[in-house]
């Protein structure tokens, strides 16, 4: 196994920060599928998902697989919310004791990023969540969320109840207005947030934040007297921006910096679309942990050295 000191840069996702202060995402590295006749067929029980309740790119996983009722296909272990020096960490090597942390149930593993050395032992990227784990083979078969929400929404539709297999969260009509709209929004919100709140620099600051506040604004446009961003039915594109949106108020605002002002103070379309799904859709509310959220973001040291998770804003989440 790589020893530790070649893994020094996992200790501060500011490091990944170029010179000019600008946080630049790395691409995820394993792109499998799950496809019939394939390395990794569609059967019951066979794989694994790994998620962390605080992020945001894992919960659009757990979130699809609810709605898709594949929890009886896929299992699911949540890791700590607290990143370690190594990375994710299962129970036995949590920091902190957080209520819904569990044990590796396959091979009693301390850390996520055994799953990835076992696949390659000079593995040289990140270790992230959300991980879809084939058990038959023992291999990783994807780390990319936007293509994982897309595996479960198609891959298991012939072995599913009428009602589960029929909803289809990109169908082939909204498709093009769906890849449109995915393009900006991960750009300047999902990862917006983040390229506001990881820059280390005021001009890279400034240069996010206000791209982001544009993209909210365009956003509470698109939702006025709509349920849905395309169309008339819930789509991928709810369920990607949904992740987002449910963290604004609670940690982007205040630890990373958004805070031209909240979601609920500020977007009224943008709050009453993401209380209905919430409230109105079990999957929704139930793969939403608040407790994990706030603990995972404000347990980020090198934004806030103390680890103190502040109080508010209370509720989570307005009621309808």
């Amino acid at each position: 196994m790589a020893s530790d000191d070649k893994y020094e840069h996992q200790k501060n996702i500011l490091k990944l920060a170029d010179e000019d202060g600008h946080f630049r995402r790395l691409p995820s590295v394993f792109r499998n599928a799950i496809l019939p006749g394939g390395e990794h067929p569609p059967e019951k029980g066979r794989y694994h998902l790994f998620i962390s309740h605080g992020c945001p790119w894992a919960n659009r996983t757990v979130l699809v697989r609810q709605l898709k009722g594949l929890e009886d296909f896929i299992d699911v272990t949540v890791v700590s919310p607290v990143l370690t020096p190594k990375g994710w960490a299962f129970k036995r090597a949590a920091l902190q004791e957080v209520d819904g942390t569990e044990a590796d149930p396959l091979y009693d593993s301390e850390y996520l990023r055994e799953f990835y050395f076992k696949v390659n032992p000079e593995y040289e990227g990140r270790f992230t969540v959300p991980l879809l784990w084939d058990k038959t083979s023992e291999s990783i078969v994807n780390n990319e969320s936007a293509e994982i929400i897309r595996m479960f929404n198609t891959a298991f539709n012939d072995q599913l109840p009428t009602e589960k297999a029929k909803l289809d969260l990109y169908p082939k009509h909204l498709q093009n207005d769906i890849d449109e709209l995915n393009d900006w929004v991960y750009n300047t919100v999902n990862n917006g947030v983040y390229k506001t709140g990881f820059a280390t620099t005021q001009e890279a600051y400034n240069a996010n934040i206000n791209p982001l506040f544009a993209s909210l604004d365009r956003l509470e446009g698109i939702l006025k007297g709509k349920n849905y961003l395309i169309g008339e039915t819930l789509t991928e594109a709810d369920v990607r921006l949904f992740t987002t949106m449910i963290r604004f108020d609670p940690v982007y605002h205040g630890q990373f910096k958004c805070n031209y002002g909240q979601i609920r103070h500020m977007y009224p379309e943008i709050n009453r679309w993401m209380r209905n799904l919430y409230w109105n859709n079990p999957a929704f509310r139930n793969t939403v942990n608040f407790e994990h959220i706030k603990i995972g973001y404000y347990n980020l040291k090198n934004i806030n050295p103390n680890g103190i998770v502040p109080a508010g804003p209370k509720p989570d989440i307005e009621p309808l």
